[in-house]
């Protein structure tokens, strides 16, 4: 995920272990593409917790609680859990749920198994859209909100300038992020300096608020306020939002960077900052309002917000990439329909623009921002598909590290039981925040969740009925020399995804015209469930004349199929993919005598069909070569 941005740090060039070689510019990329998200924490993760404490004023003791419990989530969610542990299970160098999700797949042995790991896969891909929603409306007006700190006059500013940042954001995505890109590492270098330096300041002017690193402040807190801290939980877990781009971005930065910039940067700037915010509070209770600006000098103030709000640009250009990433996997893993997917770059396969992606994440941003119109109503709704996200993680990891690495049930239960643990205690207290918000990223995922299980059912029914209703290719073979079918000269080439049966176009060619080309391409296009595809493909002759090719893509890819066709058969003069006939299939779908989908799947299914790319642009095949001859399919 996010590897259009990433890309924009990382060079091509790797050692010959494969690793990248570790340089000030990789780590500069890593800070300006992984930590954005977690970097705009402090922006409102510490007000929003101690708001929940704040209506009889608040004590040095549960200021010193709710800082112990975000420092001790930094240190077990995101350093131990994904930094330490997670960061390991890569998928052939990505990271990511999906890639989690396709390790975990082949771990197990069952069909149901891998039905369950779907599931949960699925889940946490339908989570990350709904955080990929709240990301940037959350972030951009919690940064445009400090010009309130300034000046309470700006007040009625915020909502206009919040969208006009935002608008621009998505509208320039068409562009690609390459340019935007050069300058994202040095300005979050510049913010995690800054949140650590203010912090260091306010912390030499209140240094008693280094206890709060003791974890017996967040115990000490948990015992005494029982019900009310585990429903603070569902603030605290706001500093921790973005953990899962650690793993996500392990494929275009390596671990061992990701690794080092956390723990000798990342991390101390952001204790540094959250104690810091926690001494001002200490000294000046009123500084509650706003902690995060109220912590800079006066004159900075202004600058503070031009720079939070270029971090938090970052932080959504971060997750609107990651959202294309999502996407396109999506439709190589079979779970969407076929997408409209840009390239925005010559050079770089990831940097890609989905269109229908960024209009949907436009239109829920916009809508965000004039529903709840303040970060602190946001906060409720934010967090939900984060812990989700993370539940999918340590349930999938768990399962992973048994059957790959070797690990042991019992040291399996021992490290994930109770990261599990604490992951569903930060998911349960933001059920709480449902009826707050909380039901914005459910509404979204669930709603995800049931077009990808619908098209993923529907793709199935249409192959099953394919199978029954095609003629096997072996027999098509055997009868073929009797036929005395008139050869014409040409190239046909016919895509199908059912490698063993005829294709319905050729059947139908063969009926209404009665010839046949000289020359017959079979073409299946397989996804495979990794990043990128070991073979792009494989050409066998079935008779003369007559091919099977089958190209494999991985699900970072996007498929060419002209162009790979033409470098299977590079030396093969005869064969010009640009001057073939490709001859497709177009479905028309109808409802059967028993259906075997409910009324609201076959409606779903069949508008998301109409609605799919054309295979011609999907594949990249030329226009002006296709054939499309129509067939009705009952399912």
């Amino acid at each position: 995920m996010f590897n259009d941005l990433a890309r924009t740090f990382v060079t091509s060039h790797t050692s010959p272990g494969g690793a990248r070689p570790l340089t000030l510019g990789l780590l500069v990329g890593v800070l300006g593409v992984v930590y954005g998200d977690i970097g705009t924490s402090p922006l409102y993760a510490l007000r929003a917790a101690l708001l929940h404490f704040s209506s009889d004023g608040l004590e040095r003791w549960e200021v010193l609680g709710v800082l112990s419990l975000i420092v001790w989530s930094l240190i077990l969610v995101v350093t131990l859990k994904y930094v330490l542990i997670v960061l390991r299970a890569d998928n052939r160098g990505e990271g990511g749920i999906l890639a989690l999700m396709a390790l975990a797949q082949r771990a197990v042995v069952s069909e149901r198994a891998r039905g369950i790991v779907l599931l949960i896969g699925i889940a946490g891909a339908c989570l990350f859209f709904g955080d990929g929603i709240i990301t940037p409306a959350i972030s951009v007006l919690s940064a445009v909100e400090g010009l309130k700190v300034i000046s309470p006059t700006f007040g009625e500013w915020v909502i206009p300038i919040s969208l006009v940042v935002l608008v621009a954001l998505f509208l320039v995505q068409y562009r690609g992020s390459h340019a935007m890109g050069r300058i994202f590492g040095p300005v979050m270098v510049m913010w995690f300096a800054l949140l650590g330096l203010l912090g260091l300041v306010e912390i030499v002017r209140e240094p008693g608020v280094l206890a709060a690193l003791s974890p017996h402040h967040a115990i000490r807190f948990c015992i005494t306020y029982q019900l009310a801290a585990f429903v603070a939980l569902g603030s605290v877990v706001l500093a921790v939002t973005g953990a899962e781009a650690l793993y996500a971005d392990m494929g275009h930065f390596g671990s061992r960077p990701i690794r080092l910039a956390w723990l000798f940067f990342v991390l101390p700037s952001l204790v540094l900052n959250y104690l810091g915010q926690g001494a001002l509070v200490l000294g000046d209770p009123a500084a509650l309002d706003n902690p995060f600006f109220l912590l800079a000098p006066e004159w900075l103030r202004l600058p503070m917000v031009v720079l939070a709000t270029l971090a938090t640009i970052i932080a959504s250009q971060a997750m609107i990439s990651g959202a294309f990433s999502i996407a396109r996997q999506c439709v190589q893993l079979g779970l969407l329909p076929r997408l409209v997917v840009r390239h925005t770059s010559e050079t770089e396969e990831g940097q890609i623009y989905v269109p229908q992606v960024n209009f949907a994440l436009l239109s829920g941003v916009v809508v965000l921002v004039l529903t709840f119109r303040n970060s602190d109503s946001l906060a409720a709704a934010y967090g939900i598909a984060v812990t989700g996200t993370f539940l999918a993680t340590s349930c999938l990891a768990g399962l992973v590290f048994h059957k790959r690495f070797g690990w042991s049930w019992p040291l399996v239960v021992v490290v994930f039981l109770p990261l599990f643990l604490l992951d569903l205690a930060f998911f349960l207290s933001n059920v709480l925040k449902i009826p707050d918000g909380g039901w914005v990223p459910l509404l979204l995922g669930a709603l995800l969740y049931g077009q990808m299980l619908t098209w993923r059912r529907g793709r199935e029914l249409l192959f099953s009925r394919f199978r029954q209703d095609s003629l096997p290719l072996k027999s098509f073979l055997a009868r073929l020399p009797q036929s005395r079918t008139i050869r014409v000269p040409g190239v046909a080439v016919f895509m199908t995804g059912q490698a063993d049966y005829v294709p319905n176009a050729l059947l139908h060619n063969l009926k209404h015209n009665k010839v046949l080309h000289e020359r017959i391409i079979f073409v299946t296009v397989i996804n495979e469930d990794v990043p990128t595809a070991a073979e792009r493909g494989s050409v066998e002759t079935l008779a003369p004349g007559i091919h099977r090719v089958m190209l494999r893509y991985g699900f970072l890819e996007s498929p060419n199929v002209p162009r790979d066709l033409d470098a299977l058969h590079g030396d093969d003069n005869t064969f010009e993919p640009m001057q073939a006939s490709y001859f497709l299939g177009r479905e028309t779908l109808v409802q059967a005598t028993v259906p075997k989908m409910s009324m609201w799947q076959q409606w779903l299914f069949t508008v998301m069909s109409r609605n799919s790319l054309p295979a011609t642009e999907f594949f990249r095949i030329p226009s002006d070569r296709v054939v499309e001859l129509g067939v009705r399919i009952a399912i």
